[in-house]
């Protein structure tokens, strides 16, 4: 029943009370709770509740039921202990009652709550119904119990293929890729034959730890199978090839999507799909999907703005990105951030600080990705008073403790502007040695000829360089000045370490 079913149950009720029906024969009182409960009627469930004398093993299941789907976990529990300590209810907890509780126990993420109601699955003989046994999996493995959660799966004598899925899903959710795919194909081999959200659970996996690879295999099993992946699942795929600068086949999925017609693009598609149009600075595509937003109607949400504005960035359209940003109604702080970055990434430094002050102004606070943008900008427009001052004032203005990207920012302004010995000071702080900060200043001291500074920090980078792009950095201003024994050092080094520079390539 639905919420639109409630006049016509309160229309019998009254027929009922008109004819002066007995409410206490076949359980009458107790339908009438379940009926209210189901209708999500709580206030007239409650009051007939209270006025019935011996409530059913039915009425509190729904009760039970009803509080849990609509949250209000705690009432619930509250009425199954009312359901143990009646006296005069000589009926007892059945196998529905039990995963409506077990539901509840996930609501609360009360895993102790969980094993007492365990202990009383035990107790009245429920281990082995189906039903009972796949909450249980799915109420430890929820509550980050994964060990019971197995232990349970382990002893059932019969399992369906929600208990597989199940078992897949909470082992997926842990970050255990690997049982999620044996538990897959040991279902298979056994003859249960994975559904939609078993397929969909596997590929998801895959596609959150970025490899693809491996999601694009199932997703292509899942399609021999004659199966369609859910929303989520294209979703995930779409993230996950992004994240592994698979531009392209993001793109080309997108377009499989609106193709089959089977499944409908939301936000979290089109805010997960556009940074692959600025990857690959295709502003073409990226038009296509603001369009494609407008034609279907689908609200521009912060997230999506968010994104339009980065994805014109990166293409180089000012003018559409200051558009989007204009007629963004809510803009939050991504919405500024994105703007800022915008200006800063496009040389366009005094816009950026404009807006950056314009954004205090109008009681937004930044956040360390705003101030990493600012400081760009700064470093970008030869800006060196202007960004000290901010890095400077980060904390106790903002609230923000200045992290390595913050550094790193400040390390290439100094060091793009001459000032090596400051950058010099700041790389030898150890805790803030990144692989960035370091490559910035290799750079400067390669631009600005200060051998002295790369010389005197041989020793401590040796120890602290990771990247290999920072060794190369160092062996070439060892080349510049002829000193080949310091060359061949360094490419010691680097084997030594098994450090190795990728070689560049285009896009184009």
């Amino acid at each position: 029943m639905k919420p639109k079913a409630l006049k016509p149950c309160k229309q019998i009720h009254g027929l009922m009370l008109t004819q002066y029906i007995d409410t206490n024969v076949l359980s009458l009182s107790s339908k009438l709770i379940g009926a209210y409960a189901c209708c999500q009627d709580l206030t007239s469930a409650r009051l007939l509740f209270r006025q019935t004398p011996n409530p059913n093993v039915f009425a509190f299941n729904w009760m039970i039921l009803t509080l849990t789907f609509l949250g209000l976990h705690e009432e619930a529990i509250g009425y199954f202990s009312l359901f143990r300590k009646s006296r005069t209810n000589t009926t007892s907890p059945n196998e529905y009652t039990f995963p409506v509780l077990l539901k509840a126990s996930v609501g609360l993420l009360d895993v102790e709550l969980g094993k007492q109601v365990h202990g009383l699955i035990h107790k009245t003989g429920f281990e082995e119904d189906l039903a009972v046994c796949n909450a249980l999996i799915d109420m430890y493995g929820k509550c980050q119990d994964i060990h019971h959660a197995r232990e349970v799966f382990d002893k059932m004598s019969e399992r369906d293929v929600a208990s597989w899925t199940t078992m897949i899903c909470r082992y997926a959710d842990k970050g255990n890729i690997e049982e999620s795919v044996v538990l897959f194909e040991t279902m298979m081999s056994q003859g249960v034959k994975p559904n939609d959200y078993t397929w969909n659970a596997i590929i998801v996996a895959h596609a959150r730890t970025g490899d693809c690879n491996t999601a694009f295999e199932f997703f292509s099993r899942m399609s021999k199978e004659g199966l369609v992946p859910d929303l989520a699942t294209c979703n995930a795929m779409i993230s996950g090839f992004v994240q592994s600068q698979r531009a392209i086949e993001a793109l080309d999925l997108f377009r499989d999507m609106l193709i089959s017609g089977f499944i409908k693009p939301n936000q979290v598609t089109l805010t997960g799909l556009l940074p692959a149009c600025g990857m690959i600075g295709s502003i073409r595509s990226g038009k296509e999907i603001h369009c494609f937003i407008y034609r279907t109607n689908l609200d521009i949400n912060v997230f999506i703005a968010s994104a339009l504005i980065d994805m014109y960035s990166k293409c180089g359209s000012i003018e559409n990105a200051r558009y989007i940003f204009n007629t963004t109604p809510n803009k939050n702080t991504a919405s500024w951030n994105a703007m800022i970055g915008c200006y800063g990434k496009n040389g366009m430094v005094d816009s950026a600080i404009e807006l950056f002050e314009k954004m205090k102004t109008e009681k937004v606070e930044p956040n360390e990705v705003t101030l990493t943008s600012v400081l760009c900008a700064c470093s970008h427009g030869g800006l060196v008073e202007k960004g000290l001052e901010i890095f400077t004032s980060m904390g106790s203005l903002y609230g923000v403790e200045p992290n390595n990207e913050h550094c790193s920012c400040l390390v290439d302004l100094l060091c793009r502007h001459g000032r090596m010995d400051e950058a010099c000071g700041i790389v030898k702080r150890d805790e803030l040695a990144t692989d960035s900060i370091v490559g910035a200043f290799l750079n400067g001291c390669k631009i600005h000829e200060r051998r002295d500074l790369a010389r005197e920090m041989r020793e401590w980078l040796r120890t602290e360089m990771k990247k290999g792009g920072d060794f190369v950095t160092l062996s070439n201003i060892y080349a510049r000045d002829g000193e080949w024994e310091g060359v061949e050092e360094v490419r010691e080094v680097m084997k030594g370490k098994r450090v190795y520079k990728e070689p560049g390539f285009s896009s184009i």
